[in-house]
């Protein structure tokens, strides 16, 4: 059997600002943006450049007790986790964007950390897992 989780839906206030902000600061990719019609809403997808694993779906919030969620997500928490194969790089240029980093850059014994906040205040990790991490083998698998 085999299986994948394809998307994470992350609840944004404004699907253009939440493009704005994951295309043109981190760098993602543009994957679909597409009407929906029938639910008057957009099926927005993104992805980090050259990732061939899981997908952020931008979802708008629609309901009120949806938008006490937009930053939330994860309770206060690390939410998601972006791995990179140039620490130092992708940290230099989120840096030059503005994006706001919270922890500074640590070495720990997985690979090297700080996190960040995306637009609405949700925590991410940037790393880039050493050689030896057990994920590492299996994105290396991805490429």
């Amino acid at each position: 059997m085999k299986q994948d989780v394809v998307h994470i839906a992350l609840v944004v206030r404004d699907y253009d600002e939440a493009i704005d902000f994951y295309v043109n600061k981190l760098k993602f990719e543009l994957l679909e943006d597409t009407y929906q019609p029938e639910q008057d809403k957009r099926w927005v997808v993104v992805s980090p450049p050259g990732s061939k694993g899981v997908t952020l779906l931008l979802a708008k919030a629609s309901k009120p007790e949806q938008m006490d969620f937009i930053g939330h997500q994860a309770g206060g928490r690390v939410f998601l986790f972006l791995n990179t194969d140039d620490f130092w790089r992708d940290y230099e240029r989120m840096l030059a964007e503005g994006i706001h980093f919270i922890r500074p850059p640590a070495e720990q014994e997985y690979g090297t950390v700080a996190v960040f906040e995306d637009l609405y205040g949700n925590l991410w990790d940037l790393l880039q897992l050493k050689d030896d991490h057990p994920i590492s083998s299996r994105l290396k698998a991805l490429t």
